[in-house]
């Protein structure tokens, strides 16, 4: 079955337009009850959001559709995604759901569903929900005497911040660290700095004041301005910027200087290497890691396994090879020791832990390795072309002189984009200037086999 509704992390689109209606969610609200009514028990589903304005419209709408066909709904407020993962499976709740766009501006808005084991739903689930809808929902509505129940979690932020800090090493704590976090303005404004303090840091918050529109909005991992900006400012050891659902984390150094999640999973992997807490014997990414972090991880004895780009592939990879730690440099850090998907907080306490342990400043430490050089360009397509023209001659001769010209020094990537119309070049090698000549001549090529 194929999916429609559903894209590479849930459903996602601009607000108050399809898919993402009130209409639209309550339908599928009843659609995905109806498929994780298994059984005689109660059933229950866990719905958190992030701050943008629509999740007013559409919690509400989700929990009609789960009332609608008997599942009682707990409602956790604004917590970022990783919580609501972990209170699914803490509550034995049946289904888990994450009203948030992410990263995206406040005028989008998403659906992420996860199943009782707190992992997303695979394609072949969200497909058989796709059908549910497809067929019509209506039968599905239970007698009103089996209608569900609503309530509210009033402890959800206190059992999301013990259980973050219970991740951080017994025995240490962040005393003496002036810590700035960003929190983008979205689900973890409340529990990030309070986890930060108690467990001793100084702290200096921004993005804290949510308004409903201002989610994402020149701050957090996206625009780390103001993050390096307020850390040089105020002598700050660090600072830490989250997304909107708080799912990834980018990091600074005292001098402002960015750690991108290539870098937590280099600096994160030799620390649990050292403590014999890695599995796999080596750490997960995505083709776009920087090859900088295959060569630092070779360094140490460990492997880099590489997945198509896409949190969800990656975690695919860990799950079926008993790794325990991957991710992707746009910082989506996944801990499966902590969590069933990317958790921002706790990959920054992770590299706080190995900051503390190796006692120097964190633009000593928290960058373990010089990424290499790397050049990105999207190539639009034209309408009706697709990603077939890198099948012609042409532009496999294009590709295939790319790729002599960094043997031995570097490597390159080529791929359709999964949400846009574009084909992506992507170079890295330690020749700067070849990795831009590389690039801007294939793309060239690629652009003119497309018609453009």
């Amino acid at each position: 079955m194929t999916r429609k509704l559903f894209g590479t992390d849930g459903v996602r689109g601009k607000a108050n337009a399809e898919p993402m209606t009130a209409e639209t969610v309550l339908r599928l609200g009843m659609a995905a009850g109806r498929h994780f009514t298994r059984g005689e028990h109660r059933h229950t589903v866990v719905i958190g959001k992030d701050t943008r304005l629509s999740g007013y419209m559409l919690e509400p709408a989700l929990t009609a559709g789960f009332i609608s066909v008997g599942m009682d709904v707990v409602l956790l407020g604004p917590l970022p995604t990783p919580a609501v993962a972990q209170l699914t499976r803490s509550l034995r709740a049946d289904l888990g759901v994450m009203i948030s766009a992410s990263h995206n501006p406040f005028e989008d808005n998403g659906i992420k569903l996860f199943g009782p084991d707190g992992y997303k739903l695979s394609d072949e689930v969200e497909a058989e929900i796709e059908a549910m809808l497809a067929n019509g929902v209506a039968e599905h509505l239970v007698e009103s005497s089996h209608l569900g129940r609503a309530r509210r979690l009033d402890d959800a932020i206190g059992r999301t911040i013990e259980f973050t800090k219970n991740t951080f090493p017994r025995g240490l704590r962040l005393d003496g660290l002036k810590i700035v976090i960003d929190c983008a303005n979205g689900a973890a404004y409340r529990v990030a700095p309070a986890v930060l303090w108690e467990l001793g840091a100084e702290v200096i918050s921004i993005g804290v004041a949510p308004d409903g529109r201002n989610i994402n909005k020149d701050c957090g991992s996206l625009a780390t301005e103001s993050m390096r900006r307020t850390v040089t400012a105020k002598g700050a050891d660090l600072g830490i910027a989250l997304d909107g659902d708080a799912d990834r984390v980018v990091l600074c150094d005292e001098r402002g200087g960015l750690v991108d999640g290539d870098q937590l999973l280099a600096l994160i992997g030799a620390s649990w290497a050292r403590a014999g807490r890695l599995r796999g014997g080596g750490v997960v990414a995505t083709v776009m890691s920087n090859l900088g972090l295959e060569r630092c991880l070779a360094r140490a004895g460990l492997s880099l396994a590489r997945t198509a780009v896409g949190d969800r592939y990656v975690l695919e990879r860990m799950r079926a090879d008993g790794y325990n730690l991957g991710g992707e440099q746009s910082g989506h850090v996944i801990l499966a020791d902590h969590g069933t998907t990317g958790d921002g907080l706790i990959a920054a306490l992770q590299a706080l832990a190995a900051l503390i342990e190796a006692g120097g400043p964190a633009s000593k430490v928290l960058r373990p390795f010089e990424p290499l050089p790397q050049t990105l360009k999207n190539v639009r397509l034209p309408a009706g072309a697709d990603g077939g023209v890198l099948e012609s001659g042409p532009a496999r001769a294009a590709i295939a002189a790319a790729e002599a010209s960094l043997t031995g020094s570097g490597r390159l990537l080529i791929r359709k984009s999964g949400t846009e119309s574009v084909i992506r070049v992507m170079a890295e090698g330690e020749d700067e200037a070849l990795v831009r000549r590389v690039v801007d001549e294939l793309a060239a090529a690629i652009a003119a086999q497309a018609g453009r």
